[in-house]
């Protein structure tokens, strides 16, 4: 009687260790898995950011050229005042 419950006991042990095995390699190829995933993950971040910064040095060449062609326009308008003559008789005001 006790020699059948050895054998059960290590008929269970045997079991117990079968399943903490698969579940070891089970969480190992998980691991693996997520470790491929984020390193996927990290390289999509890498490639918005260069997009982004490439977005950006975009939007402020344009807020620049905008700035320019106000200036431009600017003295452009200056320089139009400056040419037309003024009627003495009007006012200044």
């Amino acid at each position: 009687m006790h020699g059948r419950r050895i054998i059960h006991a290590w008929l269970s042990a045997k079991e117990q260790f079968a399943a903490l095995v698969a579940e070891r390699d089970m969480l190992k190829a998980e691991n693996d898995a997520l470790k491929h995933q984020f390193a996927s993950l990290l390289h999509e971040i890498k490639g918005v950011t260069e997009e982004f910064r490439a977005l950006r040095m975009a939007v402020l060449a344009r807020k620049k050229a905008g700035d320019e062609l106000a200036a431009l326009y600017r003295e452009r308008d200056i320089e139009r005042a400056r040419a037309a003559e003024r009627d003495p008789n009007a006012a200044l005001n």
